[in-house]
């Protein structure tokens, strides 16, 4: 990272899914008949079943993030399920999702010039994938020499909105203050009201259709709105 500090903000970190990325609609359906492949020693014709255990499962370990704040992982998923599984098999559930991943072309553009300001950038995701397929993914798309540091709540107890998830995010980039901190976020609840508890200042990008099931206690009301992800820059700069 190079440059001066912006204006005594020390870190903008950013949420991952419909913000780094595009939103897109899923079909859960689909992604739990992918899912169901990983379940080990299982005949073709209890896909089906397996699936639908697997949709339930993810509707609850999804409660208790929103709910909770507890954090899961992939393994989590099939014990809730009550089905065992083999992280090797798990190459049809990674492809669903592949083409959902692409970081928006603006992120580098964006990245660099908060580092040419001297401010670290950050990602803090609610996602039960492990690290390596997120930095896969940044890898991929040419951005992950930009980012000074990166949690993943699949491998911290907490998800967003807690206050330790935020917390883990400012110690991974290196910031000690909170106030000198923004994160930006598709999301009302998680993201914006939750930044804002944890003491940070919090950006909207406005764009994500949160489904109803998946939407907190509290909407927060952001200290600004970007409606294109560059926009962050202009954000900041006006916060010197």
């Amino acid at each position: 990272m190079s440059g001066a500090p912006s204006g005594g903000i020390e870190a903008v970190v950013f949420d991952w899914g419909g913000t780094l990325t595009a939103w897109h609609d899923i079909d859960f359906h689909a992604e739990s008949l992918a899912l169901a492949e990983a379940v080990r020693h299982a005949r073709h014709d209890e896909r089906a079943a397996h699936a639908a255990r697997l949709h339930a499962a993810g509707d609850v370990i999804w409660g208790r993030s929103r709910d909770e704040q507890r954090s899961s992982t992939i393994a989590d998923l099939f014990d809730e399920a009550g089905l065992d599984h083999d992280p090797d098999l798990l190459q049809a559930y990674y492809d669903f999702w592949e083409p959902h991943t692409l970081t928006d072309p603006e992120v580098r553009p964006l990245f660099e010039g908060l580092r040419e300001r001297g401010i670290a950038v950050g990602v803090l995701s609610n996602t039960i994938w492990p690290r390596e397929w997120h930095r896969g993914f940044f890898e991929r798309d040419g951005v992950l020499d930009l980012i000074d540091g990166d949690v993943y709540s699949s491998e911290i107890p907490h998800t967003k909105p807690s206050p330790e998830a935020f917390g883990a995010a400012l110690a991974a980039v290196g910031a000690t203050d909170p106030a000198r901190c923004v994160y930006v976020g598709d999301r009302l609840f998680d993201d914006v009201w939750g930044a804002q508890n944890a003491g940070l200042r919090a950006i909207h990008v406005p764009h994500s259709d949160i489904p109803r099931q998946q939407v907190g206690h509290t909407e927060g009301t952001p200290d600004a709105v970007a409606h294109t992800l560059l926009d962050v820059l202009t954000i900041v700069d006006g916060w010197r």
